[in-house]
C-alpha cells in the first residue's frame, strides 16, 4: 500500500517543458552572472552579414562562446583578432536553440602591454610583407614647399608648436585638418584626413599641400594605438603627397613611421625638416649673389682686356678703304689697256680677212670647173658599170647544163657528208643514253632485291601474294629466289603464325611452307594485273 502511494505521488509531481526549463536556466544564469570580466584568447572571430560578431574565448583548458551585437561593435575599443589576448566585459546568457551558454560582450580591451606588442609585431610583419615599408616607395621631401598640410588635434599644444616653428623658420601657407588623435574614432578620422588632402585638386580654391605632417604628442602605447591601425598605415602608404610622421617622442615608434616618407623624432622636428631656415637661406643667397657679382666683374674685366688686345691687331678702316681704292685704280687702268689691245687685234684680223675675200666671178668660174669634172667622172663610171653587166649576161648565156649539173652535184655531195656526220653523232648520243637508262633500270630491278636475301611468293597464275590472308590453305605457290624458283604448298596456321611466317619468308627463311618437287627452274612470268600503288611489297618490287 505504501509503495503504491509513493508511485502515485511521483506521478502527480508537476513537470516542466523544455522551453520552461530553458527560461528558468536563462534567468538563473543571467541573474548570477549579470556582469563578468573574462581574460582569454580570441579564436575564430567571424562577422556575420547581419553585423553581429561571433568568436570564441579560450584558455588552456576551456572555451566560451562569445557574441557582440551589431549595436555594440562600433563601441569596441579593440576589434577581435585571431590569437589576441584580451579582457572581455559582458554578461552571461544561454542560447536555448543549442542548449549552451555564452557571453554577450560589451567591451574588449587588450590584456596587458605584451599582447599589444604582439599584435603590433604581427601587423608590422603583415604590412611589410605587402611591401608598404619598402624604400623604393619613399618620395623625396621638397626643399621649399609653398603649402604644408598638418593632420593633428586642432586644440593641442602640438599644432601650436608646429605653427610657431614654421613661422620662425620660413613663413609658408599651412592647412590644418583637425582630427582626434586618441580613442575609438581617431584612426578613421586620421585616415580620412590623409585621403582628403591627397584628393585635393592642383588648381582648386585651396592650394594642394606639397608635404603632409602627421603629428601627435607623446603617450603610452595604448594612447598611440590609432597610428598603428591598418587603415591609417595604408592611407599613408597610398598618399601621393610626401608624408612626414611625427608621433610622440623620439623613443616612440608607430607603424606609420615605417610607411611615411620621412620620420621626425618630434612634431617640432617635423616642422624643422619640412622648411629651411629663412635667415640661413637669405645668408646663402647673399653669399651666392656676392660670388656671382665677383665672377661677373672678373668676366667683364677679362673681356675688356681681350677686346683691347684684339683692337691692336685691327686695321684702320680709312686706311683699308684707301688701299682698296688704289687697287681699284690699278685694276681699271689694266682693264682699259687690255680693251685697247683687244680692239686693235680684232681690227688687224678683220683687215686680213678682207684681203682674202674674192669677187663673185672668180667663185662662179671655180664652181663651173668642179661641175665639169664631176660630169666626166659620172660618164666614166656609167660606161664601166654597163660593160660589167654586159659581161655577166654573156657568161650566163654561154654556161652549159652540164656545168650547172656538176656544180649542183658537188653541193649535194657536201650536204650528204654533213648529214652523215650528224646522223653518226646523234646515234652515238642516243646509244649512250640507252646504256645509262639500262643501268638505272637494272639497279632498280626487283631481282637486285632478291640478291639481298628476299623472296617473291606468287600463286599458280603468277600474281604476287601480298598478304597471308589472300592465299587459301593448301594453296600451291611459287617462291622465287635469286638463283631459281621452287614450288610450295601452304599449310593451315593461325593469323599470328602466318604473320610470323611471312616475316621469316621475307628474310629468306620460308619455314611455314612445305616444299614440293620441282622439275627445274621456271621463268618468272610478269603479274597479270597492275599492283595497287599503296602496297608496300608492290613498291619494293
Amino acid at each position: 500500500m505504501e509503495e503504491g502511494d509513493q508511485q502515485n505521488s511521483g506521478d502527480n509531481a508537476p513537470y516542466l517543458t523544455i522551453s520552461e526549463l530553458s527560461r528558468a536556466v536563462k534567468t538563473t544564469v543571467e541573474t548570477a552572472f549579470e556582469f563578468v570580466r573574462v581574460r582569454a584568447e580570441i579564436s575564430r572571430p567571424n562577422k556575420a552579414p547581419s553585423g553581429h560578431l561571433y568568436f570564441t574565448l579560450k584558455d588552456d583548458r576551456s572555451t566560451l562562446a562569445a557574441v557582440c551585437w551589431k549595436t555594440m561593435t562600433a563601441n569596441l575599443a579593440v576589434q577581435p583578432e585571431e590569437g589576441l589576448e584580451v579582457i572581455a566585459t559582458g554578461r552571461l546568457t544561454t542560447f536555448a536553440g543549442q542548449s549552451k551558454y555564452q557571453i554577450v560582450v560589451s567591451q574588449i580591451e587588450i590584456a596587458g602591454e605584451g599582447a599589444l606588442l604582439k599584435q603590433l609585431e604581427d601587423r608590422r610583419r603583415m604590412l611589410a610583407g605587402e611591401g608598404l615599408f619598402d624604400q623604393e616607395r619613399k618620395k623625396k621631401i621638397p626643399k621649399m614647399p609653398t603649402t604644408i598640410g598638418v593632420v593633428t588635434s586642432p586644440t593641442g599644444a602640438v599644432i601650436r608648436d608646429i605653427l610657431h616653428r614654421l613661422q620662425d623658420r620660413f613663413g609658408v601657407h599651412v592647412l590644418v585638418w583637425g582630427t582626434l588623435v586618441q580613442g575609438r574614432d581617431a584612426a578613421a578620422q586620421v585616415a580620412a584626413a590623409i585621403r582628403g588632402f591627397d584628393a585635393m585638386p592642383e588648381n582648386g580654391s585651396l592650394p594642394r599641400p606639397d608635404v603632409l605632417i602627421i603629428a601627435r604628442g607623446g603617450g603610452a602605447l595604448e594612447d598611440l594605438w590609432a597610428f598603428n591601425e591598418e587603415v591609417v598605415v595604408r592611407a599613408v602608404a597610398e598618399c601621393r603627397i610626401p608624408v612626414i610622421s611625427a608621433i610622440g617622442h623620439e623613443t616612440d615608434t608607430t607603424l606609420i613611421d615605417f610607411a611615411a616618407d620621412l620620420r621626425a623624432p618630434t612634431p617640432t622636428a617635423a616642422a624643422e625638416l619640412a622648411v629651411p631656415v629663412k635667415t640661413d637661406l637669405a645668408a646663402y643667397l647673399s653669399e651666392v649673389n656676392a660670388r656671382l657679382m665677383r665672377a661677373t666683374a672678373r668676366k667683364l674685366e677679362n673681356a675688356g682686356q681681350q677686346t683691347a688686345l684684339a683692337a691692336r691687331g685691327l686695321v684702320d678702316p680709312a686706311d683699308l678703304i684707301q688701299r682698296r681704292a688704289q687697287s681699284l685704280d690699278y685694276a681699271l687702268g689694266g682693264l682699259f689697256r687690255g680693251l685697247d689691245q683687244w680692239l686693235s687685234a680684232r681690227a688687224l684680223r678683220l683687215s686680213g680677212l678682207a684681203g682674202r675675200l674674192q669677187p663673185p666671178e672668180t667663185k662662179l668660174a671655180e664652181a663651173a670647173g668642179r661641175l665639169s669634172q664631176i660630169g666626166q667622172r659620172f660618164e666614166q663610171q656609167f660606161a664601166t658599170g654597163l660593160a660589167n653587166r654586159q659581161q655577166r649576161l654573156d657568161n650566163l648565156i654561154l654556161r652549159s647544163p652540164e656545168t650547172k649539173l656538176a656544180e649542183a652535184s658537188g653541193r649535194l655531195s657536201q650536204i650528204g657528208q654533213r648529214f652523215e656526220q650528224h646522223f653518226v653523232t646523234s646515234l652515238a648520243n642516243r646509244q649512250q643514253r640507252l646504256d645509262n637508262i639500262s643501268k638505272l633500270l637494272d639497279a632498280n630491278s626487283f631481282e637486285r632485291v632478291l640478291d639481298r636475301g628476299f623472296t617473291l611468293v606468287t600463286d599458280a597464275a603468277g600474281a604476287p601474294i601480298k598478304r597471308a590472308a589472300a592465299a587459301p590453305d593448301q594453296a600451291n605457290v611459287m617462291i622465287r629466289f635469286a638463283d631459281g624458283t621452287r614450288g610450295a604448298v601452304l599449310d593451315a596456321t593461325t593469323s599470328a603464325t602466318n604473320s610470323a611466317s611471312a616475316s621469316a619468308s621475307a628474310g629468306g627463311m620460308a619455314q611455314p611452307v612445305k616444299a614440293i618437287p620441282n622439275p627445274g627452274p621456271k621463268p618468272v612470268r610478269k603479274p597479270a594485273r597492275k599492283p595497287a600503288d599503296d602496297d608496300r611489297q608492290d613498291k619494293l618490287f
